[in-house]
């Protein structure tokens, strides 16, 4: 199984950008995803964008993996 995590686009420089989720920055692909603007939520594989989500699909995404994170604790 494969998992994409929704990240902001924060930062754009051609086919390089950087995703931001909960604080935390990863430089990213965007080749896959060039229509990715800045302020944009994509979802990243493997270090690469590969499709555009709107917000409140990223958000309610997020709030899963969340919870399945405190399901399975430490």
């Amino acid at each position: 199984m494969c998992l994409a995590i929704p990240m902001r686009l924060v930062e754009r420089r051609e086919f390089v950008g950087t995703g931001e989720v909960d604080g935390v920055r990863r430089e990213i692909g965007l080749a896959l995803c060039s229509e990715a603007r800045v302020g944009d939520f994509v979802l990243v594989h493997a270090g690469f964008a590969i499709g555009c989500i709107d917000e409140e699909a990223a958000r309610e995404t997020l709030a899963a993996l969340a919870r399945i994170a405190a399901e399975d604790g430490p």
